[in-house]
């Protein structure tokens, strides 16, 4: 079953965000096979918004708790906050899924 997990950054902590980049995109892609969709939030202006979202495909909440507390931006200390939702699939990549 899909999960969201919605990302917010602390305040001030951009350059944490890109001192961490390289070792999180490293830990995406060990981790590609679970992701259905990922990325930066971003402003209208294209600048960063401070925060990520990832669609992740396992079974229980538990996994999706490990999966974002073993990304480098977690364990750097750089979300304020995060959330995790179950999401239901009815249309994916253009098909119905229901």
């Amino acid at each position: 079953m899909p999960y969201i997990i919605e990302t917010f950054d602390k305040s001030g902590h951009a350059d944490m965000r890109i001192r961490e980049r390289d070792a999180h995109l490293a830990y995406l892609d060990q981790h590609k096979p679970l992701l259905l969709a990922c990325g930066a939030k971003l402003n209208d202006d294209g600048s960063g918004a401070g925060g990520g979202m990832y669609v992740i495909d396992v079974d229980t909440r538990e996994e999706a708790e490990r999966f974002i507390a073993a990304d480098p931006f977690s364990s750097a200390g750089l979300f304020e906050r995060v959330t995790i939702t179950r999401w239901r699939k009815a249309y994916f990549d253009g098909e119905c899924c229901l």
